[in-house]
């Protein structure tokens, strides 16, 4: 039978989707009703990753075809027909610092497995106390991390599925917390136009609660009597907070794909828990047999409150070798409030 899709295997697959689509349908319906915005740990697994899923509005869920799907979905990593090393970076809003790095390794008929690490953070700033506004002298600095290791197989020709299971960290000073989170994405090649459906959930696991000896304090516990210890360490308890569990439900198609030319249009629904639900939007336009790429998006539409909006970018694909493929990409992301982020990535495919 090989590795072709039979009917029984179109139907089950089909009906995955089906069911998958209509459970997400739903949630979104009762989301509506109770909005937690700000409420959830962990927020830095919310930023989008790779400059190609950023300039595209970040409606890639049903693309993810470069090194940074270990974030978008992990499914369709199997895809990948070679080693991917992927290096992103950018200047995220004033005063934070946010890298992500990917490798990715095909198996032979295993399927692929990968690593991959998210960072975000902070320029060292000033420890200032009641008694010393200005300052004490020392300076502390926060930052959280993300370590993640995945595993994608291609089922069928059209069909694919992956993991992604992850260990979370987030410190400030000397506190810090720590969780355990996993995602999991599926990627179907419809036989109609071979129009591609993508379908990721995010950041399902612990909650993550804050603990260290900054939280340690000095208190007096009978303080209207005389003689007692006015110096007992008491620790102050912090609650615990859930991750930013987060719904794709993606579709892309190519409008058109001729020998050196393509365009493709994409499009995402996401439904996070801890606020409504947006749509994104993004195309991409290839040029000279894939050598050029012009990307533009759109953030958080429907979104009330937005933050994001317009995305654009570009990406060079140099075949400097015969195995050896590299690429360069630059993403802006256009933000209400807090100013403009810019993006770069290169990735190596070998």
């Amino acid at each position: 039978m090989g590795n072709k899709m039979n009917k029984p295997q179109m139907k089950l697959i089909s009906y995955f989707l089906i069911g998958f689509v209509w459970v997400l349908m739903h949630s979104q319906l009762y989301g509506q009703e109770i909005k937690k915005v700000g409420t959830s740990s962990a927020a830095f697994l919310r930023i989008p990753v790779g400059t190609k899923g950023i300039a595209m509005g970040s409606a890639f869920t049903a693309i993810a075809d470069d090194g940074s799907a270990m974030f978008w979905n992990p499914g369709n990593i199997a895809a990948l027909p070679k080693r991917s090393l992927y290096v992103h970076h950018s200047n995220w809003l004033p005063g934070l610092d946010f890298n992500y790095f990917g490798f990715s390794v095909p198996i032979q008929n295993l399927g692929v497995i990968g690593i991959n690490v998210v960072s975000l953070k902070t320029e060292e700033m000033d420890v200032t106390t009641p008694e010393a506004p200005m300052g004490t002298g020392e300076t502390f600095t926060g930052a959280s991390m993300a370590v993640g290791l995945v595993y994608a197989k291609s089922l069928t020709d059209r069909f694919s599925i992956g993991a992604n299971i992850k260990y979370l960290q987030e410190r400030i000073f000397h506190s810090t917390a720590n969780g355990f989170a996993f995602d999991i994405g599926t990627m179907f090649v419809t036989p109609f136009r071979n129009i591609r459906l993508g379908v990721c959930v995010s950041n399902i696991g612990t909650g993550m609660q804050m603990g260290g000896e900054d939280l340690n304090s000095y208190v007096d516990v009978a303080p209207t009597q005389e003689g007692n210890n006015d110096n007992i360490v008491a620790e102050l308890k912090t609650d615990r907070f859930d991750l930013p569990i987060i719904m794709r439900v993606g579709i892309a198609y190519d409008l058109w794909n001729r020998e050196s030319t393509r365009f493709t249009f994409a499009c995402d629904g996401v439904n996070p828990n801890d606020n409504a639900q947006s749509i994104n939007l993004g195309a991409e336009f290839a040029l000279f047999k894939e050598f050029l790429l012009l990307r533009g998006g759109y953030n958080e539409l429907f979104l009330e409150d937005r933050e994001k909006g317009l995305t654009f970018g570009a990406g060079l694909n140099l075949n400097t070798l015969d195995f050896v493929n590299l690429a360069i990409g630059y993403a802006y992301q256009e933000f209400k409030y807090l100013g403009s982020v810019n993006h770069i990535s290169i990735e190596i495919d070998f």
